[in-house]
């Protein structure tokens, strides 16, 4: 790489890894500090709007919202299938850049795809890659006690480990850092939370539930997905940096 400030870069991209209890302060909620508005205004003349059109947009939007508490059913294939599609599938390959169904800076598309299953009709539960371009999946094994893992890795967030399925996004910096270089990562960040909302959406549309997770241990999650801790090759280095689990509502 061409400047030192990449490998600082690269760790934003990540959760958190290395913070002590004693390193952490006390947020202002904590210390019961007023909280700040909920928006801003900046005097000028309001302008009353439309009612919405009830559309089946509408009605998704409207409905969207984080669901943490999942039946014992399991999901189908199909309904994962869907999802998969939803969050990263690929619509044509146009020269050095692929158009997907999520927007992406400088459609570089610099995330991969990876589903913890636990509970999907047809599918032994393990660790799953999706390969956007061939819109497959392919195993890549399964650890014991997955579910208890994935918990610990998702922060103590059981709801999230034991779900039916657990979407994990990770970033290979890099692909976006091609093209832009050291402005690439706030791009990765952004197209994480496009595909998640688009995660959302496509639950709201399938009758599911879902919750975005942010918070994770890094190391222990690049273990699970089977990511080195030490990344030597610089332009191979891949990491976690979003998870959203799913499942159907109670």
């Amino acid at each position: 790489m061409r400047h030192k400030d990449t490998a600082v870069l690269r760790e934003f991209l990540k959760g958190y890894r290395g913070i002590e209890e004693s390193e952490v302060h006390p947020t202002d909620q904590q210390e019961r500090l007023p909280m700040p508005p909920m928006e801003v205004r900046r005097g000028g003349e309001e302008v009353e709007l439309p009612e919405r059109d009830m559309s089946s947009l509408t009605v998704l939007l409207e409905n969207r919202c984080s669901r943490r508490k999942y039946g014992g059913s399991p999901l189908t294939l199909a309904e994962l299938s869907f999802l998969l599609w939803a969050a990263q599938g690929v619509k044509a390959v146009n020269e050095y850049r692929t158009l997907r169904t999520a927007p992406s800076g400088g459609a570089r598309h610099p995330l991969e795809l990876y589903a913890f299953v636990n509970h999907v009709v047809g599918l032994n539960p393990g660790l799953y890659h999706y390969l956007a371009l061939e819109n497959r999946l392919e195993r890549l094994g399964c650890r014991t006690d997955q579910a208890g893992q994935l918990t610990c890795a998702l922060a103590g967030q059981t709801f999230a480990g034991t779900a039916p399925v657990c979407l994990v996004w990770t970033a290979v910096p890099y692909r976006s850092e091609w093209r832009y270089d050291n402005m690439a990562h706030k791009d990765i960040l952004l197209d994480a939370g496009h595909s998640c909302q688009n995660v959302y959406l496509a639950c709201e549309e399938l009758k599911l539930g879902c919750c975005a997770l942010a918070a994770y241990d890094q190391e222990a999650m690049d273990e699970l997905l089977g990511l080195p801790s030490v990344q030597t090759d610089d332009k191979a280095a891949e990491l976690a940096v979003y998870a959203c689990c799913v499942g159907r509502p109670e």
